[in-house]
């Protein structure tokens, strides 16, 4: 009698686990696809993220040497005798200051004399004027006396000029550098005074490679860093760039103007130079997602529900994303998480980083009519 009762609870049991697998297997099996083998394999589920786009960014680093925006070696325009020097070393300065005096009392002379010359020829030709009013004398007399005052007033401005060349003054205002003259000295055109530089812009020039010409504008931000200091950064722009590429060195030359408002850079000095250049737009992906197989690097790309394999090249590593070349357009979903499952044509279940289903589908229960 036990034995038949035990018989009965088996069956009993069976009947119910049956018609609870007919009425819960839809729901079990909702995210199963078929094989080709004809077995049943289920959806993978897997966390993505877009595709986005970037852009390549080269960063060159290039040692650099300055000069002021405005610099000048100063040297007398004739040979005399310095009288003065009016001014010290680092010394600022503004344009017109008479900077070195030479002897010059011959060109004094010369200018006095030629105002006599002036004078006495502009007493000639007026009273030649009111003479051939009256008939008393002849036209080419006022003629000649014409040309004479004219000769006189060029005569007048060279000796000025003469007279001027024995100041030396500054062409523009900058701060002045060392002198080895003294008073007393006999110099000639081909002495040196001193330089001359306006150093509140400095001109930083470094080369750059020829690959990279074109990619380089007028405007585009650098980052200079003296060599000699604790690594005070200065930020300036591009302000040359350079017309042709050294046969040698297979560079190109460009120049940055760093501001100096400070007065604490030089020129002369060396600096190291960085400049970032935007090169091509790529499609932009998360590192993750990058796979390695026997013909190279891939990532899986979700199309119409199922993943695909999709070949790509290494453009560039940008933090946590990379720049690569292949056939995916930015707003491609590409698989991050759950790349184990991933088989070529297979479905996928794209899970939300809070872990439930997207788009979330209710399941389906057989016999209920909904």
């Amino acid at each position: 009698m036990n034995l038949f009762r035990q018989l009965i609870v088996v069956v009993v049991i069976g009947v119910a686990a049956t018609a609870v697998w007919l009425g819960l297997g839809p729901m079990f099996s909702a995210a199963e696809t078929a094989t080709p083998n004809g077995k049943r394999d289920s959806a993978a589920a897997v966390l993505v993220q877009s595709v986005t786009d970037g852009v390549e960014r080269i960063r060159v680093e290039a040692v650099g040497n300055a000069r002021a925006s405005l610099s000048a070696t100063l040297f007398p325009a004739t040979a005399g005798e310095v009288q003065a020097i009016n001014f010290t070393s680092d010394q600022p300065v503004s344009r017109g200051d008479v900077l070195v005096e030479l002897d010059r009392e011959t060109e004094q002379l010369a200018v006095e004399l030629a105002q006599v010359r002036v004078a006495d020829a502009e007493r000639i030709f007026r009273r030649l004027q009111s003479l051939i009013k009256s008939g008393a004398t002849a036209q080419s007399s006022l003629d000649d006396a014409r040309t004479n005052l004219e000769a006189a007033r060029i005569e007048q401005k060279r000796s000025e000029v003469a007279l001027a060349d024995r100041f030396v003054v500054a062409p523009f205002s900058g701060r002045i550098g060392l002198t080895e003259l003294d008073v007393g000295d006999r110099i000639d055109p081909e002495t040196e005074i001193a330089t001359l530089d306006d150093r509140s812009t400095l001109l930083v020039r470094f080369d750059v490679p020829e690959v990279l010409l074109g990619r380089v504008a007028i405007g585009d931000p650098v980052a200079v860093t003296p060599w000699a200091s604790n690594g005070d950064e200065t930020t300036g722009r591009v302000s040359d760039v350079g017309s042709r590429v050294s046969e040698q060195t297979r560079t190109f030359t460009v120049r940055a103007a760093i501001p100096n408002e400070t007065d604490s850079l030089r020129p002369g000095m060396s600096f190291r130079v960085v400049l970032d250049v935007e090169g091509a737009r790529y499609p932009k992906v998360p590192e993750i997602a990058i796979q390695w197989g026997g013909e190279g690097s891939f990532v899986w790309a979700i199309q119409d529900g199922t993943a695909q394999r999709i070949p790509v090249l290494i453009v560039q590593r940008q933090q946590a994303e990379v720049l690569v070349d292949g056939a995916i357009e930015p707003g491609t979903p590409v698989v991050i998480e759950g790349l184990h499952r991933m088989r070529p044509g297979s479905k996928v279940e794209i899970i939300a980083e809070d872990g439930s289903p997207e788009p979330a589908i209710p399941a389906r229960l057989e016999g209920t009519g909904s």
